[in-house]
């Protein structure tokens, strides 16, 4: 992988990461841009205890533009977009619209391939591998930031999700706290910990899984199963068989299997509903433990957390979607309409050649 910073028009950062080490990168951001202006605020909840960001600025933000001015797209010609090459494997920058910035965080938006039409799941392993390392190496980086205590890695894919940007891409979020759901694992890591004799809850949690029929894909370094009590009609964890508190703590073998496992997956995904419905919408979100102090959780530490990817999708049968309703978006009950088991069995039985 070589590793190309520059600085775009408005003083925002852009890295390419290339496959081949001998690729230049030094085309120069040709727009007029003045200098990003953002309004982002975290407030906290005095009642809940969680926090909010409060980023008027992004009411302004590209909303579904024409594919011809996709401004994730490579610059060509005259026609000016985020990307000053002509070319890109992966590409991450500064998000110009962010809900995260200055002592508040950061947000980035990392380019998984210079295709408009294509999407992670058409990717090829190598091309998956490169985009892990991009997601390593800004982790690494945006974890060395003072106000940073957490690193999210995340995809949002389809409309329906409210993605406003066709191309295939992703986000990185670094926040300045320890995110609540992530507060709810070390709290349930730390009640596990002090009552079963100092065992680990993530490792509980994955022998009961490859034990029982919700397991969907397994490799020798990496297991996908549908959780026992998923939120979502169709949600698949992905766990590294040897515990790891981040992507920087990932070993070779792992990083090399990662890639053929998870475009099986997405690919599964793209088969649930039927070859004649349009591509399942999903999110796909990274855990990884905080890097600042883990005050308040009592005998836990970074290396008792697992990193994990959680994948699942909105769309609950072929045409309808799976809406946050009363239950759920206003007492956090989730109502999953799919049994677990279900799920995973229909996972199993899309599988790809």
């Amino acid at each position: 992988m070589k590793k190309t910073p520059t600085l775009l028009a408005d003083g925002r950062e852009l890295i390419y990461y290339d496959l081949r080490d001998d690729t230049v990168r030094d085309a120069v951001d040709r727009r007029p841009l003045d200098r990003t202006a953002t309004t982002s605020e975290i407030r906290r909840d005095p009642l809940l205890g969680d926090r909010v960001a409060v980023a008027s600025h992004r009411q302004g933000r590209t909303y579904h533009p024409p594919a011809d001015q996709c401004p994730l797209c490579p610059t060509e010609g005259e026609r000016l977009s985020e990307i000053p090459d002509s070319s890109y494997d992966v590409v991450v920058f500064e998000n110009r619209f962010p809900s995260l910035a200055g002592d508040s965080g950061r947000c980035e938006v990392v380019c998984f391939t210079s295709d408009h039409d294509a999407s992670f799941a058409d990717l090829t392993p190598e091309q998956g591998r490169l985009v892990l390392d991009a997601w390593t190496d800004r982790t690494a980086e945006l974890s060395q930031l003072p106000c940073v205590e957490q690193v999210f890695c995340f995809e949002n894919r389809g409309a329906e999700i409210g993605v406003t940007l066709g191309h295939p891409h992703g986000q990185i979020y670094a926040y300045p706290f320890i995110t609540p759901r992530t507060a709810l694992m070390l709290r349930s890591l730390a009640d596990h910990k002090a009552a079963h004799a100092g065992e680990n809850l993530f490792d509980a949690v994955l022998e009961r899984e490859l034990a029982g029929e919700r397991v969907v894909l397994a490799g020798e370094h990496w297991v996908a199963f549908v959780p026992y009590a998923a939120h979502w009609p169709y949600e698949v964890h992905l766990y590294p068989r040897r515990r790891v508190p981040d992507l920087l703590a990932l070993d070779e073998a792992a990083r090399t299997e990662f890639p053929q496992v998870y475009l099986e997956l997405l690919r599964r995904f793209d088969r649930i509903f039927g070859t004649g419905e349009p591509p399942t919408p999903y999110i796909s979100a990274w855990h990884q433990a905080p890097f600042g102090a883990l005050t308040g959780f009592d005998g836990v530490t970074r290396e008792d957390f697992a990193l994990h990817l959680e994948l699942f999708t909105i769309r609950r049968t072929p045409g309808k979607l799976k809406f946050l309703a009363g239950s759920e978006s206003g007492m956090n009950v989730f109502i999953n309409d799919v049994p677990p088991e279900r799920a995973a069995e229909r996972l199993r039985e899309v599988a790809t050649s």
